[in-house]
């Protein structure tokens, strides 16, 4: 298998932008041009590399490509700031992580390798147990993920914990919650979920109301989480990082303080010996040691 470096990219450009016009925007060609190259890598590995789709997306057979094209990338970046020339455009680390890590603690230290190594980063947002499933795909380059084994391929580092609570404000608890939790007011009570994929709050109501199904919001960004809980919309779990303040000053309270449920956390990264991927992981463990548990 010796595909060319122009095919490697366009690949990687037409997963990354989703359509083969935009693709080709972004690589400065036609889309005939990105279709062809496609086409031909395609052909020569007797293999579908791409779903096309809105948006495309790599198939299985694609992935391991699109994984390559971005490590060579990487490399060749290395290479030319240890030889001291520039690059010609600015370098995009591509990283997964959950949102409450994002929301918390993470930002300041992307912020200052950004700023040191004069890169950019594309921030894949997902729930921590699925953030590793995109570094195995070759989505993103690094990880912060609750999966402690190794996505071939990687290396993984431990990075502390989060520590969750269900928590409302003390209108809310009043209101729903007057005697205290137990499996009729918590089979009742609105709560607010952060998407589909978070299970928090289902974990803690089946751990005390078995399979009720009480009625729910959803707000998909963790400040407004947040906030939701804190209007009273329902209770939800927050992490102590983000709610420690408002327990402070009594805009919420702790609804079962036994019910704490610790998240670990851990920073995975292709297994490839690259200055710029130290750099940012750096960053985030020395971030990460400060902030979290």
């Amino acid at each position: 298998m010796k595909p060319q470096r122009d095919q490697l990219e366009t690949l990687a450009a037409v997963v990354d932008a989703g359509t083969f016009d935009a693709a080709a925007a972004r690589l400065g060609v036609t889309p005939s041009a990105v279709s062809q190259r496609i086409k031909a890598l395609e052909h020569e590995l007797g293999r579908v590399l791409v779903v096309r789709g809105k948006p495309i997306r790599a198939t299985g057979s694609g992935e391991p490509l699109v994984r390559l094209a971005r490590q060579l990338a990487l490399l060749e970046h290395d290479a030319a700031g240890q030889l001291g020339l520039e690059s010609a455009t600015s370098f995009t680390v591509p990283i997964a992580v959950n949102a409450d890590s994002m929301a918390t603690w993470l930002l300041p230290a992307l912020a200052a390798v950004c700023a040191e190594h004069a890169i950019t980063v594309d921030l894949h947002r997902d729930d921590q147990e699925h953030t590793a499933d995109l570094l195995a795909s070759g989505v993103v380059m690094a990880a912060v993920t609750s999966r402690a084994a190794p996505v071939p391929g990687c290396t993984s580092t431990p990075l502390g914990s989060m520590t969750y609570r269900p928590v409302a404000t003390p209108a809310f608890a009043a209101r729903w919650f007057p005697a205290g939790v137990d499996a009729g007011s918590l089979a009742v009570a609105p709560f607010v979920e952060f998407d589909r994929k978070d299970d928090l709050q289902r974990r803690y109501v089946r751990s005390v109301a078995g399979e009720a199904s009480p009625p729910r919001h959803y707000v998909p960004a963790s400040a407004d989480f947040a906030q939701a809980v804190m209007l009273g919309l329902g209770w939800g779990m927050l992490p102590d990082a983000q709610s420690d303040a408002a327990r402070a000053d009594g805009r919420i309270v702790d609804l079962d303080r036994r019910a704490a449920v610790t998240v670990d956390l851990h920073w995975q990264q292709w297994n490839l010996r690259s200055d710029l991927l130290d750099a940012v992981a750096a960053s985030v463990l020395a971030a990460a040691r400060a902030h979290l548990a």
